[in-house]
């Protein structure tokens, strides 16, 4: 947490704190873009902005190449296809476990980093 007091708007939302980085996870990647380009001064607003941006565009970009590589892989033998397709819903919902832990830790003021995705988002944070 940084100064800023959780009751406080921020500077380039107008919103408190912690609503703005709850709305940074609402509908990833595209709300927590806009908190991106919106959000100068909270570091915390930009830290969940940030994490939401890596969490929502690595999660397409994964999911899309699991579906991709399952249809490949069921072209050539279809139990391969199967196999890889079965892991899609296991990992949306390991997803839609962390995006929920996503937007109660935002809503409580805390900055709950995601393995890996976290330090990245700190350091484009500026913490």
């Amino acid at each position: 947490m940084n100064g800023t007091p959780q009751g406080t708007p921020g500077q380039g939302t107008g919103l408190t704190p912690n609503i703005a980085s709850l709305l940074s996870y609402i509908c990833m990647p595209i709300t927590s873009i806009v908190f991106v380009l919106v959000e100068k001064e909270n570091v915390d607003i930009k830290f969940h902005a940030w994490q939401g941006t890596i969490f929502g565009v690595g999660y397409i970009l994964f999911i899309l190449a699991l579906q991709i590589l399952a249809a490949i892989l069921g072209a050539i033998w279809s139990i391969l296809g199967i196999i890889v397709g079965f892991f899609v819903p296991i990992v949306g919902l390991a997803a839609f476990v962390i995006w929920i832990v996503c937007l109660i830790k935002a809503y409580q003021g805390e900055r709950w980093k995601i393995h890996y995705i976290g330090d990245i988002a700190a350091k484009k944070a500026g913490i």
